[in-house]
């Protein structure tokens, strides 16, 4: 009796103060809450823009070459030319994959980096997103903060009435787009979801578009092809 007693001590102690302990720690070190992160990005004027649903961990250019190896294009900074460019492009159907996309905000600043995939013949639609760099490290890695979304169609935004790209509702598939294309381009090291991360699963972007959303950010580990 008195040995059982003395056996279950031991192993509460050992679960208690070791075993758990540890688990926690890998379980934060595998899931970190990314504190102090933006939710939601701006646009221009103020207007909640386009939720965060993925994070890209590691160097600009080991980002860069991902995303490119993913079929993704880097697109092209707004200029009169360019914003001339999709408008044609975008009425005579005319494929575009560099097309430019319009500026978010976040941590005061817009996007770092902005890529797209075309579909079909036309910048009307396409998948895109944005990046920003975030000034904290996790595990030593650079984090981008990045904003996936897809167009379904250009027409008039319902807050502004400015001419603007509508995207779809389905965050989630954006994230996950990116998540699987960059691991089956060999870019991915780790890759895990950080479960509520968006206290609130709706909204409506500054367009005036909803969205909605498992709550869940997506992460990637960035690792340079081939290691």
């Amino acid at each position: 009796m008195r040995w059982t007693i003395i056996l279950s001590v031991l192993g509460w102690a050992l679960a208690a103060y070791m075993l758990i302990p540890l688990g926690w720690k890998y379980y934060y070190h595998r899931h970190p809450k990314f504190t102090g992160g933006p939710r939601i990005t701006e646009t221009s004027d103020g207007h909640p823009g386009d939720p965060v649903n993925v994070a890209l961990l590691g160097e600009e250019d080991v980002l860069v070459r991902a995303m490119t190896a993913a079929g993704w294009h880097p697109a092209d900074p707004i200029t009169f030319r360019t914003s001339v460019r999709i408008a044609v492009d975008s009425v005579i159907r005319k494929p575009d994959a560099d097309a430019p996309v319009s500026d978010l905000f976040l941590f005061g600043r817009k996007q770092d980096l902005a890529f797209e995939l075309p579909v079909g013949n036309s910048p009307r639609q396409r998948h895109h997103v944005r990046f920003w760099r975030w000034e904290k490290l996790e595990e030593g890695r650079a984090v981008w903060f990045g904003s996936a979304s897809f167009d379904v169609r250009v027409g008039l935004s319902h807050t502004t009435g400015q001419i603007t790209h509508h995207i779809g509702p389905d965050l989630d598939a954006e994230r996950d787009l990116i998540m699987k294309g960059v691991a089956q381009a060999g870019f991915s090291q780790d890759a895990f979801y950080v479960d509520g991360f968006h206290p609130l699963h709706e909204g409506r972007n500054g367009g005036g578009d909803p969205w909605t959303t498992d709550g869940r950010l997506g992460v990637v580990a960035l690792q340079a092809k081939g290691q």
